[in-house]
């Protein structure tokens, strides 16, 4: 149970990272495939053990929020996402589903479209002028982008016909031709060139000057809408050819459909004429054509019960690894990378392959099956690139057969690359660590830029390219150093402003924005100290628990791995697990960690964490723990009802346990209450207890 409410933390932390990376910064740092996996793997967990689901669940979610950048539209319509399907028997699944829903055994009708690999786009129509463009967001609250879809030529600026309301959605996207155009004019003015068109298409139209994204060659597909003040037609299909008459570009290659058969063969059809698409697309969405079934089907939490989407399995090619080197990360982790003779793979061209950790390499997993068929990855093989979305491609297979005869197999190695430290490989790790922590320069330049993230200390002006040229020069090694940076560089012979790319201007700005930092709320503040297993929300579940640095670094202090009070009431934290509590325990018992901690704590002043206004209940001050499953509410809207009480909910039941909550499937914890003596209530009882409050 600990093991999986820590992964659970963990998905969350990574799942929404990636979800910035892509949605709001036009960076994915992930492959589809990768994110799928996590989210499968994140969805799973949670059917097997729901009350250890989330606030922050990956699978309640919806992009990423939107910009500062840019001005705010809330969606009068949310725009969501889709669940996927990676197989026909998917596809069936899908259908059988919606059929059970409806109690429906006639036949139904589905629109089958390509999935277009783009940015998402809502377009306001008022008495037919275009009036307001926004970005998907977050799905609740997009970014402003009018000014710039009045430059996009396949945007209609007028309507004429159109429903005195209409919000079109659509999605923002590339064309191929036109994207190696762009890629060849940036290369002769010296500029930087994109890696694809998705992210050619979504940088384009989120620029802050308008006459940046009419310079570039972007294009609209139209294939649904939002708000409207009259129904555009009875049937999705019917719909779409509307939005064409009013003139939107519509997917020629939209289709109907009566069966998951018709719709896995135009999938097939659509799979089969990929590359010779101007486009990118990464699938096929299916969706019911009658749209008063669309609505008695509804939504779940962040997608549609009506639409699935049919992801294409991964691309593939052949190329020579010519080496492989280590990186070494901000936790220590030593992380292989393929390094390849170029290859272009679904339109990308590509030079570098993850190779995940060291079982991978030698053709095993992690729990030592064989994968590959036992074999292992060598430099100078000829190996399969496995690419299923933007970045990070994959070695899937090698070919002995061209194998160089005088290859050997590959040796990982036991130190550090960087710093020489031993590297060690614990019990129950998949990855090698280099053991030199502070010592050690790409951990503790990693360790810097995460500082500096946006969702740690943000300091403006200080990104990761400024962290890695102030660590190189050794004008800031460690947190500490960046408080006192003014002190020692702020004049003198060796100044900020004389620096290749600073001036007067630019250092005061940088230290005016580090000054402001000096106030930093608690959360932000455990979070940046970039503790392994401790992400954005386990920072804010630590902060709300303990309330005050004092109170939080003191528990630290004081406690041991496993036993005592302050492990106790750190593990009954609901959302930390002996994992986290571990990390954190070791992290502030290491000497060299500690000092530096305890030197950056000198330099500012830490907010508490504001507690929640609560009403006085009966429920105030008690300590609650929910078990089993919760039929009528889900467990984040429970847990948030307590604490709205004045409770705090618990992960553990305990002598101080006030209160258990046990709904159908409730295990040991239910038995721990019986054993303790503590009062134990159903989900009715305790819907009862609550009552309108």
């Amino acid at each position: 149970m600990d093991e999986a409410a820590a992964e659970l933390a963990d998905l969350a932390q990574r799942l929404a990272q990636a979800n910035d990376a892509y949605h709001r910064d036009d960076a994915p740092t992930l492959t589809d495939a990768e994110f799928d996996a996590l989210k499968r793997r994140n969805q799973a967990i949670e059917i097997r053990f729901p009350e250890l689901k989330r606030p922050d669940s990956a699978t309640d979610q919806v992009g990423a929020a939107p910009s500062d950048a840019f001005g705010k539209v809330r969606h009068a319509v949310a725009m969501l996402s889709l669940a996927n399907a990676f197989d026909d028997d998917a596809v069936v699944d899908f259908d059988a589903r919606i059929r059970k829903y409806l109690t429906h055994s006639g036949p139904l009708n589905f629109t089958a479209e390509p999935k277009i690999d783009g940015l998402s786009l809502s377009l306001r129509y008022e008495h037919g002028q275009l009036v307001q463009a926004a970005t998907r967001g977050d799905g609740e609250t997009g970014e402003n982008v009018t000014e710039n879809a009045h430059t996009i030529a396949d945007i209609p600026q007028v309507l004429k016909g159109a429903p005195e309301v209409l919000e079109v959605r659509g999605e923002v996207y590339m064309a191929h031709s036109d994207f190696d155009d762009l890629n060849a004019r940036q290369v002769e003015r010296g500029g930087k060139t994109f890696a694809n068109p998705r992210n050619a298409a979504a940088g384009s139209l989120r620029q802050l000057d308008a006459s940046i994204t009419a310079s570039r060659p972007l294009r609209f597909f139209a294939y649904a809408w939002g708000e409207v003040s009259a129904p555009l037609a009875d049937t999705q299909h019917g719909a779409i050819g509307r939005l064409g008459a009013l003139g939107f570009v519509t997917n020629p290659l939209t289709q109907l459909c009566s069966s998951p058969e018709e719709m896995v063969a135009h999938y097939r059809a659509i799979e089969q004429m990929r590359a010779t698409l101007d486009y990118d697309i990464d699938g096929v969405v299916y969706k019911i054509d009658d749209l008063a079934l669309q609505r008695r089907l509804g939504f779940r939490s962040a997608t549609p019960r009506w639409a699935i989407a049919h992801k294409f399995p991964a691309e593939l090619a052949w190329t020579r690894l010519t080496d492989i080197d280590i990186q070494v990360g901000r936790t220590g982790a030593l992380s292989p990378v393929a390094r390849l003779h170029p290859v272009t793979v679904g339109g990308v061209v590509v030079q570098n392959a993850t190779l995940h950790n060291e079982d991978y390499i030698a053709g095993r997993d992690s729990k030592g099956a064989t994968i590959r068929d036992g074999k292992d990855v060598r430099i100078g093989d000829w190996v399969q690139v496995y690419r299923a979305g933007d970045v990070i491609p994959k070695i899937a297979d090698t070919d002995l057969a061209q194998r160089p005869k005088d290859s050997e197999p590959y040796a990982f190695p036991h130190t550090c690359p960087q710093c020489g430290s031993e590297a060690i490989r614990a019990e129950g790790d998949a990855v090698r660590r280099c053991t030199g922590g502070l010592i050690c320069p790409a951990q503790a330049v990693e360790r810097l830029k995460h500082f500096v993230s946006r969702n740690a200390f943000d300091i403006e002006g200080l990104g990761a390219k400024q962290v890695e040229a102030f660590y190189t020069d050794g004008w800031i090694t460690r947190p500490a150093d960046i408080f006192t940076l003014k002190d020692r560089y702020g004049s003198g012979l060796q100044q900020v402003k004389n620096r290749e790319g600073w001036g007067a201007k630019s250092a005061d700005n940088l230290f005016a924005a580090i000054e402001q930092r000096r106030t930093i709320p608690l959360h932000r503040l455990i979070f940046a100290l970039g503790i392994r297993h401790v992400g954005e929300s386990s920072g804010q579940l630590l902060a709300r628990h303990y309330g005050s640095w004092s109170a939080f670094e003191g528990a630290m202090a004081r406690a041991e791995v496993g036993q005592g009070h302050e492990w106790e009431e750190l593990i009954s934290i609901d959302g930390v697990g002996a994992v986290m509590a571990t990390s954190l325990v070791v992290t502030f018992q290491n000497a060299a960690e500690r000092a530096a901690i305890d030197d950056l704590a000198r330099h500012l002043d830490v907010q508490d964490m504001q507690q929640r206004h609560v009403v006085e209940t009966e429920l105030t001050g008690k300590t609650i723990v929910f078990t089993g499953t919760l039929v009528k509410m889900t467990r984040a809207e429970a847990k948030a009802r307590a604490e709205g009480l004045g409770a705090k909910v618990s992960g553990s039941v305990s002598a101080k346990t006030d209160l258990v909550v046990a709904g159908p499937g409730a295990g040991s914890k239910e038995k721990q209450a019986q054993a303790l003596g503590v009062r134990l209530i159903d989900e009715d009882g305790w819907i009862a207890m609550i009552g309108d409050a």
